[in-house]
């Protein structure tokens, strides 16, 4: 009896029948009258499963008491209520109480229901989120997996990148210590260089110095073979003195200098001047003429240039003798100032001088439509190359030549269409370079018989039709004849 009970209260029989009874209570209107009938059979199955086995525990323990144990009870409560049940106009107050306990119960078992469809509800979306979760955590490891393989390639990668940059530092290593051994050999060679342009320096002076006396000897022994009197009686010139070596930038780039300008002299004379004689016959049919504005513009130019040289000198010498201190003199630091500070010089300011002075020279007429600003470039290139002449150890300046003149061999060269026979110079075409009274580059000259008659009228015929105004102190001081 006590395991048929055990098993009864186990299976829970009647919390499901209960629970039936709810469920069969919330669905009655929405069900077919099937379904309904369906319910209600599988409801009175169980019961009647249930009240089986209650009977079956009635008879056990109605057993167990023996023959005659249980039969009061049985009348008492047994039969009646069989034939209340099976009665169908019994009623009263069990049955309504019965009713209420039912109806209690289909309220309970209604809002369980309603509970379990709210929790089936929630479970379905936690299904819902759990499916999306599974879906990103797919999701998540496949980029793991691909950001793994990714890392892997990457290391892959790295390691071999790492080992070239090893290789690579290595050669670079030895490249740069190649290159320091270079750079200090490059600087042993360049502190030898500098020791070998310093001798080739003072080897320069050396060399400049042997040419000069060179120059002064062959003058002497030309003078010595001239059978004019005039060249046995002229004064002899005094010999070159010897050039110092000073550390200065202008004593150690003296030579260099000197040889640069007058082979830049000589440049001039070959290209400059042809080209302003080709652009002066465009506008001057007679070729004496070019040639003496030509010869006019080279001397106003080194005028113009020294003059300028001078007043420069004078504002760098009371400039730096302010704060002057060293070994070296004051003479030579503005000289090495100047050296260095060529750019300084205004060049334009001298051109207009020249161009003045030639406005005014009654030897040249030129278009009055035209002006000498024509052959400016020329003039420009030797104010340039006149000023840097007077910066050299001693200045280099041309020699001092007039019309009429007794023709020099050591001082001028004959033009293609002189007299050979004449000893007068007619006009000069390119004036001579001088050092200390020395002749280190020849001029050119035009010899002719009968030249200073024939200057002489055609300066007259000149004055008087020359339309541009005259000054005869400027004519005088520019060549006297």
């Amino acid at each position: 009896m006590a395991d048929g009970l055990r098993r009864l209260v186990s299976t829970e029989s009647g919390r499901v029948l209960q629970e039936k009874l709810e469920s069969w209570y919330q669905d009655y209107e929405i069900n077919s009258c099937d379904q309904n009938l369906n319910r209600c059979c599988e409801i009175i199955e169980m019961n009647s499963a249930i009240q089986g086995q209650l009977f079956t525990i009635l008879s056990e323990t109605a057993r167990e008491g023996g023959h005659y144990a249980g039969v009061e009870t049985i009348k008492s409560r047994l039969l009646p209520w069989l034939g209340t049940c099976f009665s169908s106009t019994t009623s009263g107050k069990p049955f309504e109480t019965n009713l209420s306990l039912s109806q209690d119960s289909v309220e309970k078992e209604r809002q369980l229901r309603k509970f379990a469809n709210s929790q089936t509800l929630e479970l379905q979306e936690l299904q819902k989120e759990l499916t999306s979760t599974r879906l990103q955590l797919s999701h998540v490891k496949q980029d793991l997996t691909e950001t793994q393989l990714a890392l892997e390639d990457t290391k892959a990668k790295s390691a071999t990148t790492l080992l070239a940059a090893e290789d690579e530092i290595v050669q670079l290593k030895a490249a740069l210590k190649a290159s320091h051994a270079q750079e200090e050999n490059a600087l042993r060679n360049l502190n030898r260089l500098n020791d070998y342009e310093q001798q080739i320096q003072i080897l320069r002076d050396e060399i400049s110095i042997l040419d000069a006396q060179k120059s002064v000897l062959q003058s002497r022994l030309a003078r010595s073979r001239s059978p004019s009197p005039r060249h046995s009686q002229s004064r002899s010139p005094s010999p070159l003195p010897l050039r110092s070596c000073s550390p200065g930038r202008a004593r150690l780039t003296n030579a260099s200098r000197h040889a640069y300008l007058v082979a830049r002299f000589g440049d001039i004379y070959a290209q400059e001047r042809l080209d302003a004689e080709t652009l002066l016959r465009t506008y001057i049919s007679d070729m004496e003429m070019v040639q003496r504005i030509i010869y006019i513009a080279a001397v106003e130019s080194f005028h113009a240039a020294k003059m300028a040289y001078r007043h420069f000198k004078m504002r760098v010498r009371k400039t730096l003798s302010l704060g002057h201190s060293g070994p070296e003199s004051l003479e030579d630091t503005v000289l090495d100032y100047i050296v260095r500070h060529e750019d300084l010089y205004d060049v334009q300011a001298s051109v207009n001088e020249v161009i003045r002075s030639m406005n005014i020279n009654p030897k040249i007429s030129f278009p009055p439509e035209i002006d000498f600003i024509v052959i400016s470039s020329l003039i420009r290139e030797l104010c340039r190359v006149a000023f840097s002449m007077q910066t050299l150890i001693p200045p280099l300046d041309i020699a001092f030549g007039t019309d009429g003149e007794l023709f020099n061999e050591t001082k001028y060269r004959r033009s293609f269409d002189s007299d050979f026979t004449a000893p007068l110079v007619a006009y000069h075409v390119w004036p001579a370079l001088i050092e200390n009274d020395v002749v280190i580059v020849k001029g050119e000259a035009v010899t002719k018989r009968g030249a200073l008659w024939s200057h002489r009228s055609r300066s007259r015929s000149r004055s008087h039709s020359r339309s541009r105004s005259t000054s005869p102190l400027r004519s005088h001081c520019v060549s006297p004849s």
